[in-house]
């Protein structure tokens, strides 16, 4: 089929936050032919791609919106935080909230696979695997330059939104950037005694430990220093799960089993200014420490917005119009992820005040429900 290449909408990342944006502008009724999405993957890829990803309610409200609800995920009803060894607690539970879960754990292939059917059904033009080489914006639009298995070519839109991010370590250095001096390793665990859709948060030593339910087992995001990360990634299966019960603890059992592990860099790196004609949004307007679990869910909510915004002005002021919109919720999201890595990585004075604030969030439960309900929804 032959793809036009002239857009009112050119979108740069076919990833989650990319359809949705696609995918909830059409059901707001903006002309479906008049959107392009562009990924170097090809689909097939994106819909292997296991990686686990944490929705909170709040995000599979916009993918419900979007029409891309369900998708195979575990739900959580309990989120359970502690500071290892040390006195302080808090147990955030759905009843308080009155919702069917506090958020779901999901393989990022199958997310990619409803927004992408999604969008298929709707009529979007999708061209991928195509890189973006580049762009170049002019009073009228911006022209984007494109390279599909070596063939160079172009399109013309009238915006752009820029929707790939990538990794902390992959990125070039934006307005707000910090280096945590962490990696974070993950892997797919087992325990002998799990507790049914708890989801765990513990603080140690050398940085947040989380376990997220997910089918038989948990989803592990286990924050180190990167000289630990080696010496961990180098240990066989046994030693490994060995280590890992050493820094969490006895409440789920003995850790049984563990998938192949893998590492990546740990970082704050956060620019949302966008040009006259050019927005970012998701990782590519902010990257996360993952001690919150909100990148992505603070990514779908950026699309949220957008698409709300452009649905009614699709003009560079619509644009500025988002911007304006986005800078209190991304803002607060940014500052609180930032100190939270910062604190449960910081010194042992520091570490100490944690479990006390544990004890005191749990015993005051307005707190409590303030602080679920920034991470299910944001700042509203």
């Amino acid at each position: 089929m032959h793809t036009p290449s002239t857009f009112n909408l050119a979108i740069c990342g076919a990833g989650p936050v990319g359809m949705a944006l696609a995918a909830l502008l059409v059901q707001r009724g903006t002309r479906a032919a008049g959107i392009a999405l562009l990924d170097a993957k090809s689909l097939e890829q994106a819909r292997r791609d296991p990686r686990t990803i944490a929705l909170s309610h709040g995000s599979r409200q916009i993918l419900e919106e979007a029409g891309a609800w369900p998708v195979a995920a575990t739900p959580i009803h309990q989120i359970h935080v502690s500071r290892r060894g040390q006195f302080g607690r808090s147990l955030m539970d759905r009843s308080e909230h009155g919702v069917e879960a506090l958020g779901y754990v999901a393989r990022y292939g199958a997310v990619v696979s409803a927004l992408a059917d999604v969008c298929e059904r709707l009529g979007v033009a999708s061209l991928r695997p195509a890189l973006v080489t580049g762009s170049v914006e002019d009073g009228d639009g911006v022209s984007v330059q494109i390279d599909q298995a070596g063939a160079a070519s172009s399109l013309r839109a009238s915006l752009l939104v820029q929707a790939e991010g990538g990794l902390f370590g992959q990125q070039q250095e934006r307005a707000v950037s910090r280096d945590y001096g962490q990696s974070a390793i993950i892997a797919h665990v087992r325990t002998s005694a799990p507790i049914a859709h708890r989801a765990y948060e513990r603080f140690t030593d050398e940085g947040p430990l989380a376990l997220l339910p997910q089918d038989d087992g948990y989803a592990l995001v286990w924050c180190v220093p990167p000289t630990r990360a080696e010496q961990l990634l180098a240990l066989d299966d046994a030693a490994f799960l060995a280590r890992l019960g050493a820094a969490f603890g006895s409440r789920l059992g003995r850790f049984t089993h563990t998938t192949a592990r893998l590492a990546y860099p740990l970082g704050l790196n956060a620019q949302a200014d966008g040009t006259v004609r050019t927005v970012a949004i998701g990782n590519a307007a902010q990257t996360l420490h993952p001690v919150a679990g909100q990148g992505l869910n603070l990514g779908l909510r950026d699309a949220a917005v957008l698409a709300r915004v452009l649905a009614q002005d699709s003009s560079p002021a619509g644009l500025e119009r988002y911007a304006q919109l986005r800078q209190a919720d991304r803002g607060l999201t940014v500052r609180v992820t930032d100190t939270m890595a910062r604190i449960f990585t910081g010194s042992a004075p520091t570490q100490g005040l944690l479990g006390l604030s544990l004890g005191l969030l749990d015993a005051f439960p307005p707190a409590r429900k303030g602080l679920a309900e920034l991470m299910m929804y944001g700042r509203r």
